[in-house]
């Protein structure tokens, strides 16, 4: 069971770190249709996340994957430097966070939370990279471009792709849909194995007062605590 659950939190910790790359880098971005120059785009996401300070967002996620679909949503808390919290409502409660320090995997239902040093996030260009201003859009996402071919959810949004190359052998492709505001409102992230994690964003509000506290975790009374600290 212990190995089991090994490989399901670091098969979600994959996508978070994905995703909130994504979700912190999305407010820079500039549409303007099929001509729009991507390297223009990247450029103002470098500018745009070297000076936000927080971020929140409702967000759904929907897994596809061995004939199956989840859909799960809840509440996305990011602050700098390399603070975040996911925090699942529905259909049931979970929640993932992270001090900057250590990050945490916690599901009531299960009694158990698993407890990892950030820095192991680090290593796979984690969004603690980005937040500490490290690393560009177009170097992380490798062949960065326009995803024509693939239908935007809203009028007027454009569609980018790209491949992560930290996690080429895992990932095989991110879709990102850019809405006019110059936010992304989606985030497809697509496995080798043909399963597929998508993020729809919504209510997103930039630099609000986040309490230092939100990104705490001590395990209720009961709770089996299992540890991957590493050297």
């Amino acid at each position: 069971m212990g190995t089991r659950l090994e490989k399901v939190i670091k098969m979600r910790i994959s996508r978070f770190r994905l995703a909130i790359i994504l979700c912190l880098l999305a407010p820079g971005l500039r549409s303007s249709g099929a001509s729009t120059d991507v390297k223009t785009l990247a450029a103002a996401v470098d500018g745009h996340y070297n000076h936000l300070r927080s971020l929140e967002a409702e967000f759904t996620e929907v897994y596809r994957g061995g004939g199956m679909e989840r859909t799960e949503s809840g509440t996305l808390w990011l602050k700098k430097p390399g603070k975040m919290r996911w925090e699942y409502r529905s259909p049931k409660d979970k929640l993932f966070v992270s001090n900057g320090r250590d990050a945490w995997f916690y599901v009531p239902e299960d009694r158990q939370a698993r407890k990892t040093a950030a820095k192991k996030l680090e290593d796979l260009r984690s969004p603690l990279a980005f937040l500490l201003g490290k690393t560009k859009l177009e170097k992380e996402l490798q062949g960065l471009s326009l995803a024509p071919d693939v239908a935007p959810s809203g009028a007027g949004n454009v569609v980018l792709r790209g491949v992560p190359q930290a996690l080429a052998e895992r990932i095989s492709e991110i879709v990102l849909e850019v809405a006019p505001d110059h936010r992304i409102v989606r985030i497809v992230i697509q496995d080798v194995d043909g399963s597929s994690t998508e993020y729809r964003f919504g209510d997103m509000k930039e630099d609000v007062a986040i309490g230092d506290g939100r990104f705490e975790f001590r395990p209720p009374a009961g709770t089996e605590t299992v540890e991957d600290l590493g050297p």
